[in-house]
Parts: structure tokens; C-alpha cells; sequence
């Protein structure tokens, strides 16, 4: 079975995916400062570790991605990477909460 190609109405849709997902995680995060407790400075460093880490780590994605010869995938494969790691922390911001 061959795979379709991927159109720009694909990331558009996979784009608007990642941005109700993250609203979901910024809800969650919000509603966890709010009601305090134990590890809030906790999460506050590990929310801004994430966001590094995930930074560098859709850079060498799209770097490895463009230096394969595919470079056309680099978008595609950066809004994925961003999905998984939004829906891990929400997740775990779910198991929490």
C-alpha cells in the first residue's frame, strides 16, 4: 500500500490540531497554578526545560530531514514532533490533576 503524499491542507488541519491540544495543556497547567500546592516551581522548570528541549530537538529533526534530501517533510515532521510532546504532557497533567 503506497502512502499519499501530504498537502499543505494537511499540516494546516495537523497545525490547528496542535493548537486546540496545547490550549488543553495551558488549561491544565493554568488550573494547577491556581489551586498551588507542592511543585509548582517544580513544573514551572520543567515546563521552560521542555519547551528548550523540544526547540532544539525540531531543529536536528529538520536539519537530519533537509540533509536526506526530503526537505519538503521538515514542516510536517516538526508539527508531529511538537504533538507527541504536547499530548506526553498532557498526560501527565492529566494523571495529576
Amino acid at each position: 500500500m503506497s502512502r499519499r503524499r501530504r498537502s499543505f491542507l494537511d499540516l494546516g488541519v495537523d497545525l490547528m490540531r496542535l493548537g486546540m491540544e496545547a490550549q488543553g495543556v495551558v488549561a491544565l497547567r493554568m488550573m494547577r497554578f491556581a489551586t498551588g500546592g507542592v511543585g509548582l516551581e517544580n513544573e514551572l522548570s520543567l515546563m521552560f526545560a521542555e519547551k528548550a528541549r523540544a526547540a532544539v530537538d525540531v531543529q536536528i529533526e529538520a536539519g537530519l530531514t533537509t540533509l536526506s534530501g526530503r526537505p519538503h517533510l521538515a514542516p510536517a515532521r516538526a508539527v508531529a514532533l511538537y504533538r507527541r510532546r504536547v499530548r506526553a504532557n498532557q498526560r501527565r497533567l492529566s494523571k495529576n490533576a
